[in-house]
């Protein structure tokens, strides 16, 4: 079952959030925080596989500050839109989009422990919130762009957590990710013979056996750390 719910930060408009319940129990919840291509369908559909694992799985739209109701595909035009509007999010004054992920933890905490889970710009947003966001028992970032190098290199994440990363990664070279793990000792990292959105199964660099080993370490992870 989901809905879309509103939430506000008190630091401006009401965030729409895309909520995924499970059909019964709620062991913990789950922020899955976008790509820069919106709450799409695929985002959409890594919520409700959250659910269906019991998880209140919750998508918040973090673009909702410039642009409401952006889902998009994986053209090289949907691409450059997304490009756009993750700079214009970035440069919006603090704490612009981390005010929105935290309220959405903020709900979340109702239902339990709270674990995060990001894609590719959702994968760096997760991984400050690791470190910025309170309420946060676990977070998992997936190729986060940005985050192996300049002053995320040292962030100190206040809860544990997993990152997965592509050998193949065009955005992410192997070299900073091999300097992340030596800077981040605490930290898990995971490294898969596979491309940059390896996870998103309606892009030509999906990896479904990446994609399935990735998840299945993602749910152990989690199931350590929230229930």
């Amino acid at each position: 079952m989901s809905d879309m719910i509103y939430l506000s930060d008190h630091d401006g408009p009401a965030v729409p959030v895309y909520v995924a319940r499970p059909a019964s129990h709620i062991r913990a919840a789950v922020v899955v925080v976008q790509e820069i291509f919106g709450v799409n369908a695929h985002i959409r559909a890594v919520a409700d596989a959250y659910a269906a694992h019991g998880y209140l799985a919750l998508a918040p739209a973090a673009f909702h500050r410039v642009q409401h109701g952006v889902e998009l595909g994986y053209t090289e035009a949907d691409i450059e839109a997304g490009v756009a509007l993750k700079a214009a999010v970035q440069a919006l004054p603090a704490p612009g989009v981390m005010a929105d992920l935290q309220a959405a933890v903020d709900y979340a905490r109702a239902y339990g422990k709270v674990g995060m889970v990001g894609y590719c710009w959702g994968g760096l947003l997760t991984w400050r919130c690791a470190s910025m966001t309170a309420g946060l028992y676990a977070a998992v970032a997936y190729y986060g762009g940005g985050m192996t190098v300049g002053e995320d290199l040292t962030r100190v994440p206040a809860c544990p957590v997993l990152c997965h990363f592509g050998e193949r990664d065009h955005a992410i070279s192997k070299t900073s990710v091999a300097t992340f793990r030596i800077a981040q000792p605490t930290v898990e990292v995971q490294v898969y013979a596979a491309g940059h959105g390896f996870n998103c199964d309606q892009r030509a660099s999906y990896d479904a056996s990446a994609a399935a080993l990735a998840q299945q370490r993602s749910m152990v992870f989690f199931a350590n750390h929230l229930t």
